[in-house]
């Protein structure tokens, strides 16, 4: 699957824990990064030296894109919420 034009859920869905380019802090869930260029929903720095480590091994598939921005969105956030290690029981 190729990424979507005009969605960029990628982007701001998840969270990324470690700093990166532009975002010394990471990136909480649901924030969307400093390099997602609005109009478009793409990244402004995909490509280059500093497009971040994370992203790069990001691989776009159904499962986790769904056939849309809001369905992917939907299904990042179900799995950041199962893959945080910060939820208390």
């Amino acid at each position: 699957m190729k990424c979507r034009e005009h969605c960029g859920a990628c982007c701001i869905a998840p969270s990324i824990n470690q700093p990166y380019f532009g975002m010394p802090n990471g990136k909480a869930a649901g924030e969307a990064c400093t390099h997602l260029n609005l109009d478009s929903f793409s990244c402004t720095i995909w490509g280059s030296e500093h497009y971040p480590n994370t992203c790069q091994q990001f691989q776009p598939e159904e499962a986790v894109c769904g056939s849309n921005q809001a369905e992917a969105i939907r299904l990042i956030d179900a799995l950041e919420t199962l893959t945080d290690h910060t939820i208390q029981s």
